[in-house]
């Protein structure tokens, strides 16, 4: 019997303008779908590419990512701060304004 596939997968990550980028939130299917419900209700900017989320899956809770991928992970920081409105300086000043 072929085990259920995985229809979808979301990772959260945590920056926090010092540190590389953490895991704060990893699931599957229904856990997927509430951390992405989540992130829409506080206007967490998404980026959708499962063949990253199945790498970024693979982590554990806290863990930094790996130096392999923080070029492509600096490029989606970038891009959803300047949806924002904003810089990656600041997330080291702990600014959570919202427009």
């Amino acid at each position: 019997m072929n085990p259920k596939p995985v229809r979808q997968a979301a990772v959260a990550l945590k920056y926090d303008g010092q540190q590389a980028p953490t895991v704060s939130a990893t699931g599957t299917d229904e856990l997927a779908e509430e951390i992405i419900r989540i992130a829409r209700d506080h206007g967490v900017p998404l980026y959708e590419n499962a063949e990253l989320a199945g790498i970024l899956s693979r982590l554990e809770l806290n863990d930094e990512i790996p130096e392999t991928l923080y070029r492509v992970i600096a490029e989606i920081l970038a891009f959803a701060f300047n949806l924002q409105g904003k810089t990656p300086a600041d997330a080291d000043s702990g600014s959570n304004d919202q427009d």
